[in-house]
């Protein structure tokens, strides 16, 4: 029996997140490296390459998805805090060491989570870097990939502005996917769409902006309008993740090679990136040496390259 679509296409969008996540942490270089000279030639940073805390909560959501069919907040954030503690060196935040470590030990995890940053809570990029596979398994109901969206980002991040940034990359990768043998829209079609199902935000604002950007803008001028990451905060990370992803649908190496140029939190926009693009493209077109270079997707996750359909459908939309 064939997968359902949703399973293929979040496995693929999962593929690509750990394939970005790991592709742009390496380009994280030490004090002295020419890495623009290295970017613009095509040259590949030395392996292997690692994913990162992108990828580690990735795979919680994709084993929790795969067991329940939809977000349980609760359930998810102590998932995340019993994987944190499993492995705690995968680049994590300084902030996601206090709420995961604080979660694991028995804490609450909303009152955690709105102590954050004077009790506003965290509107960084973590809720927004994990969730394309989402996205992907709500392709065919993008309302619903947007309310589990930010389901999943109260688990960790209680401010508005993390959850409009899970809830505009899960919409773009669950458009991506169901795109996918269609011709692309264009980029500024694309944004404007997906802002249109983001809740008044900088997230939203950012993504109209980048919307708005001429067809030529250099990567890098892209990245100095709407931020890349150095923040790493949601509305300063996911326009310019999107707005790399929408220009190269079709491409995923090049979709990659664009968003790392815009250098920021490079991981973390290239997951984001490779997540959607992935969603709509599978990963067949990555070079052998790319996945080669690649640490392994984790088997606990749930996923298989040829996915067969999860014990648990998703629940049915009203």
């Amino acid at each position: 029996m064939s997968s359902p679509p949703y399973a293929r296409s979040a496995c693929a969008s999962l593929d690509g997140l750990v394939m970005g996540d790991a592709f742009g942490d390496s380009w994280f270089t030490l004090s002295g490296e020419n890495v623009e000279e290295q970017w613009a030639a095509r040259r590949l940073r030395p392996t292997p390459w690692r994913w990162t805390d992108d990828s580690a909560m990735a795979f919680v959501l994709f084993a929790h998805l795969a067991a329940r069919g939809e977000v349980v907040p609760g359930v998810l954030a102590r998932e995340f805090a019993a994987e944190y503690a499993r492995d705690p060196g995968r680049k994590y935040g300084a902030s996601m060491h206090e709420v995961l470590g604080r979660i694991g030990a028995g804490e609450q995890w909303r009152a955690v989570t709105t102590e954050q940053f004077g009790g506003q809570g965290s509107y960084g990029n973590g809720a927004a870097m994990r969730v394309a596979p989402l996205g992907a398994w709500f392709r065919d109901a993008p309302k619903e990939a947007a309310a589990q969206a930010r389901l999943s980002a109260q688990a960790t991040h209680a401010h508005p502005e993390a959850a409009a940034g899970a809830v505009a990359v899960a919409v773009a990768t669950a458009l991506a996917a169901a795109g996918a043998g269609r011709d692309a829209p264009l980029r500024a079609e694309f944004l404007e769409e997906v802002a249109g199902y983001v809740p008044g935000s900088d997230v939203g604002s950012g993504l109209r902006v980048a919307a708005s950007l001429p067809a030529d803008t250099p990567v890098r001028r892209a990245a100095s309008v709407l931020g890349s990451g150095w923040r790493i905060s949601a509305p300063d990370t996911v326009p310019f993740a999107l707005w790399a992803a929408a220009g190269h649908p079709d491409d995923l190496p090049e979709a990659l090679w664009q968003t790392v140029g815009g250098w920021g939190d490079r991981d973390t926009t290239c997951a984001i990136a490779g997540g959607v693009v992935a969603a709509r493209t599978g990963t067949g077109a990555v070079p052998a040496d790319w996945l080669a270079a690649r640490e392994a997707i984790a088997v606990w996750s749930g996923w298989t390259p040829e996915p067969t359909a999860p014990q648990t459908l998703p629940r049915q939309i009203m």
